[in-house]
């Protein structure tokens, strides 16, 4: 993982199952361990919500010597009928970062899609 965001309090727009399947489409091999200090929640909590997303369909994994990789279902729709037909992809797509906006420098710029600055 590259960093662990620092804490946090209050209300967010985002839920720990979106924040944990976004963790995940960031790394499919990545540990539990690792997935609960990226979100900040606990081991048992995060293996709450993958059992969650397993039992609904939107995840399954498979035994990679002693860790787990693990597949997302993107053309699974969401749950909430405000978000009626959408798939998890899309949710994704905003959620994961593109690596090179994850190391850039701060002091550069962020990019659009087709790589001129937006500030």
């Amino acid at each position: 993982m590259v960093g662990v965001p620092e804490s946090h309090s209050g209300w967010t727009f985002v839920t720990n199952h979106a924040r944990v399947l976004a963790t995940i489409a960031d790394d499919p091999s990545v540990r539990i361990r690792d997935i609960a200090a990226h979100c900040r929640l606990t081991e048992r909590a995060v293996q709450r919500i993958i059992s969650d997303l397993e039992q609904d369909g939107y995840l399954s994994h498979t035994r990679d010597g002693r860790g787990n990789t693990y597949r997302i279902a993107p053309d699974r729709v969401l749950r909430h009928p405000a978000e009626a037909g959408l798939p998890v992809a899309s949710l994704l797509s905003l959620l994961v970062q593109d690596e090179s906006d994850r190391v850039r420098r701060p002091e550069e710029p962020p990019r659009t899609a087709d790589g001129d600055a937006t500030a």
